[in-house]
């Protein structure tokens, strides 16, 4: 089954731009599909992640990692 890698977060999110710059790299390696979804709007997911931004997810899986990670918790991650 494939995964998605899924990246929460929002415009002007300094640490958002980080967190992508981090995972990218590790999500192209993997041959998985990494996903931004920006929660500004959405009533659920600003409740869920706005003072948690940024946040991946790997799904199907639903496992998450919160801010801040690094390159091997991504690794470890995918990995689960």
């Amino acid at each position: 089954m494939s995964s998605t890698l899924i990246l929460y977060g929002t415009l002007g999110c300094h640490l958002c731009e980080e967190a992508l710059q981090l995972a990218a790299p590790v999500a192209e390696y993997a041959g998985v599909t990494l996903r931004e979804v920006d929660i500004a709007g959405d009533d659920a997911l600003e409740e869920a992640y706005a003072l948690s931004i940024p946040v991946l997810e790997r799904q199907p899986q639903g496992e998450r990692l919160y801010w801040p990670f690094d390159r091997a918790q991504v690794e470890t991650l995918l990995r689960s």
